[in-house]
């Protein structure tokens, strides 16, 4: 009957183009949307660029396009390397690509590392798409490699990648790592992977720029870690240096900070939302102060001054008071009031005592009822009591 039999095969075409001539280049004829082409294209791509460089293969990668990040990545020891394509926003020949980055670093990397990429890509006339671009997501700090070729360098303890730094200077950098990792373990205990990883960039802009933050933020902050907290297989560890701030202090300065970060690393698993800042910087300066032979009026001058004055705090700093926002005589008194608390309970129950008192802490999910739970299982005390404590051993330490 008529209009039942197969169309002819012009008639086919006649209507892909009308479809093409209507809705551009959104719908294939007889297929998947174009978008989804290029999408599978673009990771086709991509695929093949991650191989070429956990490979070591400069020829494949600059097949792919350019060759900037394999030589900023040459000297990186990566375990894993690959991009998952989220979408493609194309114009004609040109395209943006916004994909998840999962990298891992050969030994520390338990898990992998993630970033948010936007990465510009050309075709050419045979239809191959290259990459003219990989940079952060809008959204997402940048990696060291973003900021020039990467110098590795290898401790017992630590894996130290740096930018615009000597081998030299970053030597020095593992060797604080290698004897910070001793030291944590001495009083935090074996249970943590025992390695950390130091990203040393040019600058404080440096520092910034891998953390997704204005410069202004971190001016004075000698070092930060990163990571996910309350994991076992915590995939983005890295102490990140400001080499500003960092390179003015002494020898034990240096070493005190460096501790105090590969504290942050081992604890990583019992921080969480439950984990006050007193506490969780606290113990970190604990940790960092345990050898250095510091008296306490030495390494808190601005708690001291303030309790011989006769400014004795009320209660244990908040959160709020840990923001590098505020003023730094503010920031100095939260991160020394912290310590001290660590302090007494070392003095008075015993380092051991202590350590059961964070992972206390830690083994809530939430804050309420945190702190008070372990004050009242592990120490034998109330939040009440234990700031009386904690105000009066101010007095007897700074008096």
């Amino acid at each position: 009957m008529a209009g039942r039999g197969r169309a002819s095969g012009s008639g086919v075409v006649a209507l892909c183009l009308l479809l093409v001539s209507l809705l551009g280049s959104l719908v294939a004829c007889g297929g998947r949307p174009a978008a989804d082409r290029a999408e599978a294209e673009v990771q086709r791509l991509l695929d093949r660029r991650a191989a070429a460089l956990l490979d070591r293969d400069e020829s494949a990668y600059r097949r792919t396009g350019t060759a900037v990040g394999f030589t900023n990545l040459r000297t990186v020891p990566l375990a894993d390397w690959s991009y998952e394509v989220t979408a493609v926003h194309r114009t004609g020949d040109t395209a943006t690509a916004d994909a998840e980055l999962r990298y891992r670093l050969d030994g520390p990397d338990k898990a992998p590392v993630t970033a948010g990429r936007t990465l510009g890509l050309d075709r050419a006339a045979d239809g191959q798409w290259t990459v003219v671009s990989d940079r952060p997501a809008r959204t997402s700090g940048q990696q060291l490699w973003d900021q020039g070729p990467v110098t590795v360098v290898r401790g017992e303890h630590s894996l130290v990648l740096g930018v615009g730094r000597s081998r030299a200077a970053l030597h020095a950098f593992a060797d604080l790592g290698d004897r910070a990792v001793p030291a944590v373990t001495d009083a935090w205990g074996t249970a943590w992977s025992r390695q950390v990883v130091l990203l040393v960039p040019r600058s404080l802009e440096g520092m910034a720029g891998l953390l997704g933050s204005p410069a202004s933020s971190y001016r004075g902050i000698a070092a930060v870690t990163t990571g996910e907290t309350g994991a076992e297989q915590a995939p983005a560890d890295r102490i990140i240096v400001n080499p500003d701030a960092y390179g003015v202090l002494g020898d034990v300065g240096k070493q005190v900070v460096l501790t105090h970060e590969a504290t942050h690393v081992a604890t990583r698993a019992h921080t969480n939302a439950a984990t006050p800042l007193w506490l969780s910087e606290g113990y970190a300066d604990w940790v960092g102060y345990r050898d250095s032979g510091r008296p306490p009026a030495q390494a808190a001058p601005e708690l001291a001054h303030a309790v011989t004055s006769g400014d004795v705090p009320a209660a244990l700093p908040t959160d709020a008071d840990f923001g590098f926002t505020g003023a730094s005589t503010s920031l100095a008194r939260a991160y020394e009031g912290g310590w001290m608390a660590c302090r007494m309970i070392a003095d008075r129950w015993g380092e051991a005592r202590l350590g059961e008192f964070y992972r206390a802490v830690g083994a809530h999910e939430k804050r309420a009822g945190a702190v008070e739970g372990a004050l009242k299982d592990v120490l034998g005390t109330t939040p009440e009591e234990f700031t009386a404590q904690w105000r009066q051993y101010l007095r007897d330490q700074f008096g």
